[in-house]
């Protein structure tokens, strides 16, 4: 579809009338009459749509008493947020679909698993709509209170033969969270008379604004991870039900108009096909019409694009179904300001409804077409993975359990099958252990998906992206990987997947010793220190009983401590099971290396960690630190907000995390905030930054730095192409290898002298004279998947990702990249908790 016939040149309708007194009529279609005992949501929640923000309390009431009035809505929940809010999901069909709704949904997912004779003639469609994963974009759920009634409530011929060849999965919010913490601030600062004045304080949200759910997490890029409640939810029901069509509905900036996709056409995923984007096309024809209908402007091929497959409308992509886009420009509130002339909260609703019904009107009329497509899409797949290759990808981490099976975890949510390993393999050099390896064949339902999962690229057709370029799990995984061209000694498929199991193998009298290898070793240590216990890390490898353990391993003597012999072996095992790490019992102190009792074991304190947040700092950043202590290692961690830290006394804390600076890189602290932390460290205290606070360190005098700096200089390059001159210089979100100096303890816990990093930032520092003072340093050819440009490619190589200088007593510590991303990033925790644990070693 042409960006031509897609603009449509017309003002916004004057809508100078007020939030009050618009009605339910307002959204409404003309010449359609309701079922009176279907309740309007005004008789339920007390107000019209779009007088007031809906909170998610109220949204849910109502969809509770449509699904108790009406026999076309079935209401299920699917669990909890993390602060307790159901899940829900509404099934809306008609009654007699109801009644043999499991047989139309196991009918329609047969369509993916390969039954060519299936006749989609006579088969209902399934559309799956979803409203406002960003909270801060609330047009989309309160759309949502008009679009549900409208479905229960429609009378006519027409629209029970749209229910009778369909079924609506309906998301309400697909965000309870961040939608509750948006609603409380545009409704408190709602004035009677009502203000479009951009500078109102309706329309600037507070530090970290209601985007986000509680861990500050962007839910719309965690489709394909699946690490948050609310997207496993939904995972599992798409996967439940296979959906022709999933929408998103967001919001964008106020001067905007509307969009829907497809998107730009170069910044597609390779593996999604092209009748994807061409279907897409014609289901935006419906949109345009019915936004022509209603004079809103409105544009498509621009802006957004369609390559990361961790976004709503790009996850369906990958899985044989058509994901769609919605962007309504924001009113932030309830009336505002714009380009575009008032911009008013019922108008932006109306907007979202508006695309709701022509997303079904376009299901309905291309039911079969999407249908076929769909039953095609997968036929291909077997044929494709069949003709691979690549029959099996082995993946696996011979020292850690845990990080291998929540690799694993993430393909049994995407219904992806692996087996086990049938007995200890060597592979390309790598060592694949039972019970810490699986096998995924590629001869089965959607090797496409496992490719996505499992790839690396470096080739782009465009240098554009809207998200990340790169998200391989294997290297998110930290785990070894290699593609076969057979399948090796697979064992069985594994059908009850539980997690690793620990223990301590036996009662000692005289020390307990385990490797810092396996993911919940921290937990394990902090839970040890948290009780008063006396531990040690050992400075280099030794064996033991016939054990090898390596740099980093943790030691626990029995005698001397606050637990008798008989107690430490039960709160140990105890918390080793609770973990899934195996700790060894020893019975003597002699060994081949450093004996327990030498000064090579280093002795472990008790930490109280503390994060700045608030107004200056990066909220993501800040929220999957959080999430990382809260929700992994079962850590506490003082949140300290920037508005009242310089009041703050930081003497009982022994280690201070600043997340990075805010959007546009705002300042985090004042002068006195740094000297604050400058003396603090200088008492023995550990500051650790991320990202762009190295430039807050270096203009604040807390390190010495020496940046490398680019030196584009534009030629040849039209005004019209800046930005895209501009954007290719971003590193957007790429994966890079680094060489570790495994002596060093910002590495303890690494078995392998190379390690992937996630890097979306352009700060490149030059390594220090002494090699060991760079324990992780960039490769000379570092790119392992992912876009970067020839300029920052140049400047990456050989420089170091990681700093440590002293100060006084303290320590200042420095990653230019994002150890913690987005939740899925494993491999790269333990730095954090190394640099916790073992700052003072450094």
């Amino acid at each position: 579809m042409k960006k031509s016939n897609l603009v449509f040149l017309a003002l916004f309708a004057v809508l100078t009338l007020s939030a009050q007194q618009v009605t339910l009529d307002y959204y409404l279609p003309d010449g359609i009459s309701y079922d009176p005992n279907i309740p309007k949501p005004v008789d339920v929640i007390g107000h019209e749509v779009g007088e007031w923000h809906v909170t998610h309390d109220k949204l849910v009431y109502y969809m509770h008493q449509l699904a108790e009035s009406s026999d076309r809505i079935t209401i299920e929940n699917r669990g909890t947020t993390f602060e307790g809010r159901p899940i829900l999901l509404l099934t809306i069909t008609t009654p007699e679909n109801h009644q043999n709704i499991e047989t139309i949904r196991q009918q329609h997912v047969a369509l993916s698993e390969g039954n060519s004779s299936l006749d989609t003639s006579e088969m209902p469609i399934i559309v799956y709509q979803g409203f406002s994963i960003h909270g801060n974009e609330p047009s989309g759920a309160n759309a949502g209170l008009a679009y549900a009634y409208y479905l229960a409530a429609a009378q006519g011929p027409e629209i029970e033969s749209m229910l009778d060849n369909m079924v609506i999965l309906m998301d309400p919010s697909f965000n309870p969270d961040g939608l509750q913490r948006f609603a409380y601030w545009a409704n408190v600062n709602k004035s009677e008379n009502l203000n479009p004045d951009n500078n109102e304080r309706e329309y600037h949200e507070v530090w970290p604004g209601g985007r986000t759910n509680h861990y500050w997490f962007d839910l719309n890029r965690d489709w394909l991870p699946a690490q948050l409640p609310a997207s496993r939810a939904r995972v599992e029901t798409f996967h439940k039900w296979m959906p022709n069509i999933l929408t998103d509905h967001h919001e964008m900036g106020t001067n905007s108009t509307f969009f829907f996709q497809p998107g730009e056409p170069t910044r597609v995923h390779p593996l999604t096909p092209k009748m994807t984007q061409e279907l897409t096309a014609e289901i935006g024809t419906y949109h345009a019409k019915a936004l022509d209908k209603i004079g809103s402007l409105y544009f498509s091929e621009e802006n957004y694009d369609d390559y990361y497959y961790g976004k709503g409308s790009t996850f369906p992509d990958v899985n044989g179904s058509i994901g769609i886009l919605f962007e309504q420009a924001s009113s932030r509130g309830h009336i505002q300001e714009s380009e575009n002339g008032l911009l008013t909260f019922p108008f932006t609703i109306r907007n979202q409804f508006t695309t709701a019904l022509s997303t079904i009107d376009a299901a309905k009329n291309m039911r079969t077409k999407l249908l076929d497509f769909q039953k095609k899409y997968y036929a291909d797949l077997r044929n494709e993975g069949a003709r691979s290759k690549t029959k099996a990808i082995i993946f696996g981490d011979s020292k850690d359990a845990s990080k291998t099976w929540h690799l694993a975890e993430i393909l049994k949510r995407h219904k992806i099958k692996f087996h086990e390993l049938a007995s200890d393999a060597t592979i390309g050099g790598k060592n694949y252990k039972k019970g810490y390896s699986y096998v995924v064949p590629m001869d089965q339902k959607n090797p496409r998906l496992i490719n996505a999962m499992f790839e690396k690229r470096t080739t782009f057709a465009d240098s554009l992206f809207y998200d990340i370029s790169a998200w391989t799990f294997p290297l998110a995984f930290n785990v070894d990987y290699a593609e076969l061209s057979s399948l090796p000694n697979a064992g069985p498929e594994v059908m009850d997947f539980q997690r690793p199991t620990g223990g301590v193998d036996k009662k000692s009298n005289y020390a307990y010793v385990f490797e810092w290898h396996e993911y919940y070793t921290p937990k394990v240590l902090n839970a040890i220190l948290e009780k008063g216990l006396r531990a040690k890390t050992a400075r280099t490898p030794f064996i033991l009983e016939g054990k090898r353990y390596d740099y980093g391993s943790i030691m626990i003597p029995v005698q001397n401590q606050k637990l008798d012999a008989t107690e430490l072996y039960g709160f140990l095992n105890g918390i080793a099971q609770e973990s899934g790490v195996t700790i060894n019992g020893v019975s003597t102190g002699v060994t081949e290396g450093i004996d327990l009792g030498s000064g090579d074991f280093e002795p472990l304190k008790k930490q109280k960690v503390a994060i700045l947040v608030g107004d200056g700092t990066r909220s993501y950043d800040a929220g999957e630190i959080w999430h990382l202590f809260d929700t992994r290692y079962d850590m506490k961690i003082t949140k300290i907000d920037t508005k009242y830290f310089n009041s703050v006394d930081l003497d009982s804390y022994t280690d201070l995390i600043l997340p990075g600076t805010g959007w546009g890189g705002g300042i985090m602290l004042d002068k006195k905030g740094a000297e604050k932390i400058k003396e603090w460290v200088k008492n023995g205290g550990s500051v650790i930054g991320y990202r762009t606070t190295a430039n807050w360190f270096l203009s604040n005098e807390l390190m010495s730095l020496k940046m490398r700096k680019d030196t584009l200089v534009a030629k040849n390059i039209a005004f019209d192409q800046k930005e895209d001159f501009t954007g290719a210089q971003v590193t957007g979100g790429a994966i890079f290898e680094a060489d570790l100096d495994r002596s060093h303890p910002i590495n303890y816990g690494y078995k392998n002298d190379k390690l992937a990093l996630f890097r979306n930032t352009n700060i490149y520092l030059d390594p220090e004279k002494n090699s060991y003072d760079n324990p992780i340093q960039y490769t000379s050819d570092p790119l392992l998947s992912g876009y970067i440009s020839e300029e920052n490619a140049e400047l990456i190589k050989n420089s170091v990702p990681f700093k440590v200088q002293r100060l006084g007593k303290g320590r200042v510590i420095l990653f230019t990249d994002n150890t913690n991303f987005r939740a899925f990033w494993y491999g790269t925790n333990k730095l954090l908790m190394n640099a916790i644990f073992f700052g003072q070693m450094m």
